[in-house]
């Protein structure tokens, strides 16, 4: 059996996370960061977290947030990311 998916990500929160924190973003200096994609991921989820809680408050609300992160399947928005930025380094060599 196939598992769920959205919008061609593992899940919900994969899709969502990478839309509204990620999407758009510029990688410029993609080139100091680890190819790896497991390792980029933590560093993906370091950032959001940063990004979400930079308030530092530690209510309900933030609890659901971070159970939701949990869900974020982030060495797949890594390897997404790392795809899209070697893409765009490949058409600038060939331009």
């Amino acid at each position: 059996m196939k598992p769920e998916t959205y919008n061609g990500w593992t899940n919900y929160a994969t899709w969502r996370v990478n839309l509204e924190i990620f999407d758009g973003m510029d990688f410029e200096d993609f080139n100091t960061m680890a190819e790896d994609a497991y390792e980029f991921g933590q560093f993906l989820w370091n950032y959001a977290e940063e990004v979400l809680f930079s308030e530092g408050s530690n209510t309900l609300v933030e609890s659901y947030a971070r159970a939701f992160l949990t869900d974020v399947n982030w060495t797949e928005i890594a390897s997404s990311i790392i795809e899209t930025y070697k893409d765009n380094q490949a058409e600038e060599e060939e331009a």
